[in-house]
């Protein structure tokens, strides 16, 4: 199973502040829009996304059908699909894809510690 480009979604107090912090660490601004309070940052291959006021904690994200850079790949196995399989495995879905459609779709899942992981395709 391929869950797609990885990046670590932070849920961050001062989006500037922590936009400051993130380019002394390197991080360049790569996408988003620090106006409606989002930014997505990369250093090399590391991928982070600072998001003021959307999420109440860190989120793991990967997006299937992108590389690293948010390009779309010709190849790659569909949100919907691997719902399916991890379901198969016993997985509680804490949101879901509608399996019945194509496109963009996401789904969420938590790990033993509570950490959410949110699987979201954009193509």
């Amino acid at each position: 199973m391929k869950l797609g480009a990885f990046s670590v979604s932070l849920t961050v107090k001062d989006i500037k502040l922590s936009k400051l912090f993130y380019e002394q660490l390197g991080f360049k601004e790569f996408g988003g829009d620090i106006e409606q309070n989002w930014i997505i940052m990369k250093n090399d291959t590391t991928t982070i996304g600072l998001f003021e006021g959307m999420f109440d904690q860190n989120i793991l994200t990967f997006n299937p059908g992108w590389d690293g850079n948010a390009n779309p790949l010709k190849s790659f196995t569909d949100v919907r699909d691997i719902q399916k399989e991890l379901k198969s495995k016993g997985f509680t879905m804490i949101t879901e894809a509608d399996e019945t459609t194509t496109g963009p779709a996401s789904f969420v899942i938590v790990d033993p510690d509570g950490n959410p992981i949110l699987v979201d395709q954009h193509v």
